[in-house]
């Protein structure tokens, strides 16, 4: 059984899929940090300096003590971070789409098949009828 483990786990297919998954998470990284750190505060720039994540809607709003203790917290809907999500979610689908498309433009073209020549049972007839005149 632990042959047949071994067997599995150093196959080609579990080792691609390990590393595929490696890379996707770091590549999730520097999509992340590009959306979060630099085209947020562009878009929130646009929207008139606005942070989306601060939008919200109240319920019912926090107790506050005297002594400054919150007794009981606020309810609201963030809905700004939904919006947040929503924004983030065209931002990363744009940039994936940008990286594919450079991808696909460094794959080398399919060649076309080269075009059909007599093949050599035709050149072989040709030199036949050649020496018989």
């Amino acid at each position: 059984m632990l042959k047949e483990f071994k067997n599995f786990i150093m196959t080609g297919n579990v080792i691609d899929l390990a590393v595929a998954v490696i890379l996707a998470g770091a590549v999730g990284l520097v999509v992340n940090g590009f959306v979060t750190d630099i085209m947020m505060p562009i878009v929130g720039n646009f929207a008139g300096g606005v942070d989306f994540a601060d939008l919200k809607y109240v319920l019912s709003p926090a107790n506050v003590a005297a002594d400054g203790t919150v007794t009981k917290p606020e309810n609201a809907i963030m809905y700004g971070r939904w919006v947040n999500s929503i924004i983030n979610l065209i931002i990363v689908g744009f940039v994936l789409f940008m990286i594919v498309k450079a991808y696909n433009k460094t794959k080398a073209p399919a060649e076309a098949p080269a075009p059909a020549g007599p093949s050599e049972l035709d050149v072989l007839k040709e030199i036949r009828d050649a020496l018989k005149k």
